[in-house]
């Protein structure tokens, strides 16, 4: 089966198919399977392999051997394969936004402007900034002359765990740069959403990229993440997922000093002050709340209004909730299913709890109206709630769908301090049309990344990563690369080790000092200023 078939399959499937690992170049079946469930109808649609230690050995095996040759390869060659992904997934955006939206359960409309397109430029700008990646070199000169360089080497085979809610989106963010680095992989998608990763994999194999230099399995934390994480071949591991399963993986590779990056969880505060302009921040805010179901870890969470605006805010925050549209994710709606009927559970127990705890609904109790043929998926309308504490479950924990706690404030050091008294770091933003306001309370909050007057903005050059219990490391252009390589400090003695005078030769000779051979090119730029401690009588060249 080619990609074009995958994907004819995918999008036409009248009954449950299977996907397969993708181990050394070629798809491998498991017998065990995960059933995975289209979110917006609750039934199975696609069965995922239920890998183990077995098939996560075999797959570190094969990367571990393609490293060899795979890391030798030029930038300009990892350059051109990245770019290669980038246009067949971009040839075949709309089957991959369906099939996403089918997976996961987000609007369709929204993967084909977010997911599958991030997708397209993670591997087009890694296979880019490879290119212009530059070292840091110095020429010492005390105590002795020597020139010092860094080198990036890459490690090896990189564990990649994926997260459900943007699957290609963050599947990519970790396979580019592993490979622009010269890095081979062993990928773990979530097992809720696998079936565009299994297209992934076809995708790879359309691009020419060599055998066991990708592989993918599938399958749920404990029998297949744990060992890939765990392996003594597998140096390097990038997570992003859940706070609770970020610090298991912490705490199990300690012993093993193995390079983390940890993208894990966040409670993101959004602070709207007196001189915002409310009519127009509320687009924004409301997607910052609600976008892909509230399922994107950097979704607005905890909404702080300051107190003289907080009644006609509320009002029209409410009004522009109660008009996104819920329903199945292949119609022009706004909310889709969230991801699984585990997840749905969750975030109604929330719910349940605002309602035990008195809470005011500002919105969220509406019946929600469906087709019969969606009337048994995991669809939750978008709820906030007011009139709760600050160390209520709902303003400290997680809850990672379309429920918003909205709450007012009066001055600033207050709302600072209540912004920050959670135990996560991510993201925040904050609206205000004072200039120096804005500036110095982002300069105040603990948060990787801060919003002014803006949200989702950022580019790739810039670090993404959380602070606190949100997460360990940083990504973008620099900060990718650089986790993805070793630094190597490489210091050269040839200039303490060459004759003190002019030389004048032809650029074909050679001299030998202390066994070294230079080119009189480099020896006469090397000779133009004494090493120290040489002779005193040698005079720099004019």
């Amino acid at each position: 089966m080619d990609l074009a078939e995958a994907l004819n399959l995918a999008l036409n499937a009248t009954s449950p198919f299977a996907i397969e690992n993708f181990i050394n170049g070629r798809f491998v079946p498991t017998e065990r399977v995960i059933d995975s469930v289209d979110p917006s109808t609750g039934q199975v649609w696609a069965h995922v392999p239920d890998s183990d230690a077995v098939q996560v050995n075999q797959a570190v095996e094969a990367a571990d051997k393609a490293f060899k040759s795979w890391s030798q390869t030029s930038v300009q060659y990892r350059s051109t394969i990245l770019n290669k992904i980038a246009d067949i997934v971009e040839a075949n955006l709309s089957a991959f936004a369906a099939i996403e939206s089918k997976d996961q359960g987000k609007p369709v409309n929204l993967a084909k402007v977010i997911d599958v397109p991030r997708c397209v430029h993670n591997f087009r700008f890694f296979a880019t900034a490879i290119l212009h990646d530059t070292n840091e070199s110095v020429m010492q000169q005390e105590p002795v002359t020597a020139l010092n360089y860094v080198v990036k080497q890459p490690i090896g085979v990189a564990g990649l765990i994926s997260p459900w809610n943007l699957p290609l989106y963050l599947l990519s963010f970790k396979i580019a740069p592993a490979l622009a680095a010269g890095n081979t992989v062993v990928a773990k998608p979530s097992e809720f959403t696998s079936v565009t990763a299994w297209l992934l994999a076809y995708v790879f194999q359309e691009a020419g990229v060599p055998e066991g230099v990708v592989n993918i399995v599938f399958g749920n934390g404990p029998r297949a993440g744990e060992p890939l994480v765990l392996h003594p071949r597998v140096p390097i591991v990038s997570f992003t997922g859940s706070t609770l399963i970020g610090r298991r993986i912490a705490e199990i590779t300690a012993p093993l000093n193995k390079k983390l990056s940890l993208e894990m969880g966040g409670k993101n505060p959004c602070i709207v002050f007196e001189s915002a302009d409310v009519d127009k921040a509320m687009p924004t805010i409301i997607k910052s709340c609600f976008s892909n179901q509230g399922e994107i870890c950097l979704c607005t969470s905890r909404l702080f209004v300051h107190k003289n605006i907080f009644d006609e805010f509320a009002k029209k925050f409410s009004l522009a909730a109660n008009a996104l549209k819920v329903g199945a994710p292949q119609d022009d709606v706004d909310l889709g299913a969230v991801v699984s009927e585990q997840h749905y559970r969750k975030i109604t127990s929330y719910i349940g709890i605002a309602r035990d705890i008195g809470a005011t609904f500002l919105c969220g109790e509406r019946s929600l109206h469906l087709s019969n043929g969606n009337k048994s998926g995991f669809f939750v309308q978008p709820t906030a709630v007011t009139n709760i504490s600050d160390d209520s479950r709902l303003m400290q924990e997680e809850i990672f769908g379309p429920v918003i706690c909205v709450l007012p404030f009066e001055t600033e050091d207050e709302v600072i301090t209540r912004a920050n008294n959670v135990i996560y770091g991510l993201s925040a933003s904050v609206w205000s049309n004072d200039v120096s306001q804005v500036h110095r309370v982002a300069q105040k909050l603990q948060a990787g990344t801060v919003w002014c007057n803006c949200w989702l903005v950022r580019e790739l050059n810039m670090p993404f990563g959380g602070t606190k219990a949100s997460g360990v490391g940083r990504e973008s252009a620099k900060d990718s690369i650089e986790f993805f390589t070793e630094k190597k400090t490489v210091i050269d003695g040839h200039m303490q080790m060459v004759r003190c005078e002019i030389v004048t030769t032809t650029t074909t000779s050679t001299t030998t000092r202390g066994g070294a051979t230079i080119s009189a090119v480099h020896r006469c730029a090397i000779e133009r200023r004494p090493a120290v401690g040489s002779c005193p009588s040698a005079q720099p060249a004019v």
